[in-house]
């Protein structure tokens, strides 16, 4: 059976106020799940600079990597968070010809960030540490079904009727 991959985006970096350590946020580009994983200063400042278009006075290393596989001949296709292991998130680089390399997940999202490459999750690790906003901006842990894809209002509707038309008083 395949693992099931979501795709997700940079939602931003931040700082945890209680450990003075950054964390990525990324979000379910369909869904309402986030993936907090906390990051270094290093990989933080990188990442903040691709997705504000910021280029330094020379590169940076996710740069230079980068420009290491264009010499060869090879361009990053996507990303892959897959495992989350105590608290440490494992993730792997796909490149154009097929070569796959272990990576560290924030220098493979610092990576994305630089290419536009998609940003992939397994479920698994959705499930294990993903995490929803709340109506007050905190991220939290989902309540049973919550941050789940939403189906569309009309087949919202339409399953409502569906029930109304086959619901009997004696259920209640």
């Amino acid at each position: 059976m395949a693992v099931q991959q979501v795709l997700m985006e940079i939602a931003g970096v931040r700082m945890d106020v209680p450990s003075a350590q950054p964390v990525v946020v990324l979000r379910e580009v369909e869904g309402g799940r986030h993936l907090p994983i906390w990051i270094g200063t290093n990989e933080a400042t990188s990442i903040v600079f691709a997705v504000q278009g910021i280029e330094p006075p020379r590169p940076l290393t996710h740069d230079l990597v980068l420009s290491v596989a264009t010499a060869f001949g090879r361009t990053l296709t996507r990303v892959r968070i897959h495992t989350v292991e105590e608290g440490v998130f494992h993730a792997a680089l796909e490149f154009s010809d097929g070569t796959v390399v272990d990576s560290r997940a924030s220098d493979a999202i610092a990576l994305a960030a630089r290419t536009d490459c998609p940003i992939l999750c397994t479920e698994t690790v959705l499930d294990e540490a993903g995490l929803v906003m709340s109506g007050d901006g905190e991220l939290r842990e989902p309540a049973p079904g919550e941050g789940e894809p939403q189906l569309p209002p009309e087949t919202q509707v339409e399953q409502f009727r569906d029930f109304l038309d086959n619901v009997d008083p004696e259920d209640f």
